[in-house]
């Protein structure tokens, strides 16, 4: 079984670049304190480094 994290929307993607909210919305954030969770992958990890200082990051 892959492992899983936990990712919550900690800051708005409003007034940033049209990039940030498009990965934002593909790692299934819509709305601040929002939390999802994710399968553990590199593709994953490569989309929460593009918008870690808007992220929160928890493994499980």
């Amino acid at each position: 079984m892959a492992a899983e994290i936990k990712v919550t929307l900690k800051r708005s993607g409003i007034g940033r670049d049209k990039y940030f909210s498009k990965v934002l919305k593909g790692l299934g954030l819509r709305r601040l304190h929002q939390t999802v969770v994710l399968k553990d992958t590199p593709e994953i990890r490569g989309m929460i480094n593009k918008v870690c200082h808007m992220v929160s990051v928890e493994e499980q």
